[in-house]
């Protein structure tokens, strides 16, 4: 990253965080109450988008079924690179609306934005009628971080894109394996029944 991209990101990051802690309190703790809430709603969608499908046909089912397994590994990708570029967080000595992460917990990119558009992605494959409720859900959760002084502006959109490209990515991988396993399994229980 450039000097001057730095520069920009941290005068955009004290920028958010000088707002953040202007506004009302109910804002500060819907902001951080709402980012891990926001997980558990992708977390009732994916369940929602697995019962939609249940009936449905073998690899529409297996495209619901992969989904949160793709969220996984993009997060097993963020964790790698977390591990690789070991950026500290913005928040050291800072003022912000959350406690600063200890030590160790590195910045980038952001964890919490790449589960959610990861979450978004998947979901969005398997059910394409959710993007209107799951990109603004994932861009607001995005968002949430920097507002809160957990991360950089550059944290959340490295986070964003690598979400949201690794777990429908991985997800198509994987449905060509998981559709016959599917079709076998519902064979299986229609001779059971």
């Amino acid at each position: 990253m450039s000097i001057v991209s730095s520069s920009i990101g941290h005068v955009l990051y004290r920028d958010i965080v000088d707002f953040a802690l202007g506004t009302p309190g109910w804002v500060h703790t819907f902001a951080e109450v709402g980012t891990d809430a926001g997980l558990f709603v992708f977390a009732a969608l994916f369940v929602l988008c697995w019962w939609r499908a249940r009936r449905a046909p073998a690899r529409e089912l297996a495209i619901a079924l992969v989904g949160p397994a793709a969220v996984v590994v993009a997060y097993v990708v963020s964790e790698i690179v977390k591990l690789i570029v070991r950026e500290e967080r913005p928040c050291r000595g800072v003022t912000t609306v959350a406690a600063c992460p200890p030590a160790g917990d590195w910045s980038f990119p952001s964890n919490h934005t790449v589960i959610a558009a990861g979450a978004a992605g998947a979901l969005i494959l398997a059910w394409r009628a959710l993007a209107w409720i799951v990109l603004p859900l994932a861009a607001i959760m995005a968002f949430s971080r920097v507002f809160v002084g957990a991360h950089y502006p550059h944290d959340v959109a490295a986070g964003f894109a690598l979400g949201l490209v690794i777990a429908p990515l991985v997800a198509l991988l994987c449905v060509g394996a998981v559709t016959p396993v599917v079709r076998l399994v519902r064979d299986r229980l229609a001779l059971a029944a």
